[in-house]
């Protein structure tokens, strides 16, 4: 359907050129872009965008899940050859359910909570072991705020741990007097401001800091990483070895889940890492996420995140953790990688050792890193977040001019985190599809500088579209400036939503709930965004906390999981 729309704009429509862009940016196997360009429809209830932002961000994410379901349609096509049973068929892309895709976590709920809920805290386990996140003076250590010279801004980033960001500039690791907004600001920003751009910058590499400047697009440009990045792909995958034989995924008589029986070691934190592996279990793969005991998570992005997964606490710094993963990975089809940069290498377990694996067992693997800077470039090393992106790349400089300012503002909602994901899982698929029809190993690579670079590229809204979702944002959003903190910007930007589009927010057709027994609770989240004709898409599990599970493949076969409700009432 077309969807109602009462402007010349049309979300469909510039989807399908941004699939044009995208392909033109990549390689893909001809039978995937035959199908995403043949078998693929797009449609809307609303053919207009929906967030008060400046970006084509669901046209982008919709043509990159087209991208991904064909992958999906070409890997059933490989266990069969064109023989046992009919090619796999028509894709169906929806706008609204892309566009939910977008800002999941802040749909999901556990009980009746969702992120922003004060009372939801007690439903999730505390993984938040440094009050990085519990604590709203150290949570803004991770924040946007001006610097010394007039007109300049920095992100300074205290990632999970805070006290180091905050030392290095300055300050306590803990203020407990300060109980407002207005007073953390003027306390942090009031520090930041004391330094210039180049003395952020050498503090934050000194203490190996997740802090950025801010950059307008054609600042980013000039910039040597910039230079080196601009030019390449929004994402690679490149061979690791080819003397291992091709790897046909497993099949069944009717299997309609395309990555059943594909096991996926996930070893990712926060967002853009765990949404590849959500992903990838939505398509029927077994993902085990592991993540260490020792290192702090954010509570609430594990109701989302680990959606259709096991997740389990390993410490790769122990003989006896390291013993476990290694038996984990021998089993292993695709490992995902969200951490920084060299980091696993370190540990003995990046590339070199999945290469060395594929030999020793006879068979292929996929290796998936996903990271902020890009794997190019001087800052390719540089620790960072979805914000750090923003910030470096000129969204949010183009943010705070959409809000009308001459200033930065950090967007609502971890968007480009779910579209890095999205692109890590299609490199990861495609690391699969490689193994499957040419064999070998595989080394697919997906950052958040270029994802924001292809939004970039797909241009911003026009000015009409622009002034007619700043009319829909709401007098509380746009009265929003670069020193509110994200939540406060995205929980503005849910009230527009919530009053505009309500639908959004209880549509069956996008969300659903289901009973885990981990949490205690019924927990409500979006579904798989693509609909793929003679495929089945969906979880086999409700989500779970970290490290509830044992770290093995054999609890999957016989896991009952939980089942989802017919209904969100």
């Amino acid at each position: 359907m077309s969807g109602q729309n009462q402007s010349g704009y049309s979300s469909l429509e510039e989807t399908r050129r941004v699939l044009s862009l995208i392909l033109n940016l990549v390689t893909l196997p001809k039978d995937v872009e035959t199908t995403v360009q043949t078998q693929t429809t797009f449609t809307a209830d609303v053919d207009f965008p929906y967030f008060p932002i400046p970006f084509k961000e669901s046209e982008t994410a919709a043509a990159l899940k087209a991208i991904e379901a064909s992958f999906a349609v070409a890997l059933q096509n490989t266990k069969y050859n064109g023989h046992q049973q009919p090619r796999s068929g028509q894709i169906v892309i929806n706008h609204e359910k892309t566009t939910a895709f977008l800002f999941q976590a802040y749909l999901a709920k556990v009980g009746a909570f969702g992120k922003l809920d004060r009372e939801v805290k007690k439903y999730l386990k505390d993984t938040d072991l440094l009050q990085a996140q519990s604590d709203q003076y150290r949570r803004m250590s991770a924040n946007l705020y001006t610097a010394r010279d007039p007109g300049q801004y920095y992100h300074i980033h205290g990632s999970l741990e805070a006290s180091t960001t905050l030392k290095m500039i300055g300050l306590e690791p803990f203020r407990p007097d300060l109980k407002t907004h207005e007073a953390i600001v003027e306390t942090i920003e009031g520090k930041v401001k004391q330094f210039s751009i180049a003395e952020l910058e050498t503090l934050n590499a000194q203490n190996k800091q997740a802090g950025v400047p801010v950059l307008k697009h054609e600042e980013f440009l000039q910039t040597p990483h910039g230079k080196s990045n601009i030019d390449l792909p929004p994402w690679k995958v490149a061979s690791l070895e080819t003397t291992t034989a091709p790897r046909p995924l497993p099949s069944g008589p009717a299997e309609r889940r395309v990555l059943s029986g594909i096991k996926v070691l996930e070893l990712c934190r926060i967002i853009a890492g765990p949404i590849m592996g959500r992903i990838l279990g939505e398509y029927g793969a077994d993902v085990l996420k592991i993540t260490s005991p020792n290192l702090s998570d954010v509570p609430f992005f594990q109701v989302d995140g680990n959606m259709g997964k096991h997740a389990a606490d390993l410490d790769l710094k122990t003989p006896e953790g390291r013993e476990a993963f290694e038996k984990l990975v021998l089993e292993a089809d695709v490992v995902l990688d969200g951490y920084r940069p060299g980091a696993l290498e370190k540990l003995g377990f990046g590339p070199t050792y999945m290469t060395a694996l594929a030999h020793k067992r006879g068979f292929g693997i996929v290796y998936v890193n996903e990271n902020c800077f890009g794997y190019e470039g001087e800052w390719a090393s540089r620790p960072g977040w979805q914000q750090i992106a923003d910030c470096v790349t000129g969204v949010a400089w183009a943010q705070g001019q959409f809000m009308g300012l001459n200033e930065p503002v950090v967007p609502p909602f971890p968007i480009s985190d779910y579209g890095t994901g999205c692109m890590g899982a299609i490199a990861a698929l495609t690391g699969l599809y490689n193994r499957a029809t040419v064999g070998g190993s595989w080394h697919g690579k997906a950052s958040l500088m270029q994802y924001d670079l292809l939004l970039f590229k797909a241009g911003l809204y026009t000015d009409d579209v622009q002034a007619k979702l700043r009319s829909e944002a709401g007098e509380e959003f746009m009265k929003m400036t670069h020193s509110h903190s994200v939540d406060q910007i995205s929980g503005n930007a849910l009230l527009g939503l919530k009053q505009k589009h309500p639908h959004l927010f209880d549509d069956p057709n996008i969300l659903e709930k289901w009973t885990s027994k981990a949490y205690g609770y019924d927990v409500t989240v979006v579904k798989p965004v693509a609909q793929i004709d003679g495929l089945e898409l969906g979880f086999k599990r409700a989500s779970r906390p970290n490290g509830t599970d044992e770290a093995n493949w054999t609890s999957f076969t016989s896991d009952e999981g939980e089942h989802r409700l017919p209904t969100l009432n």
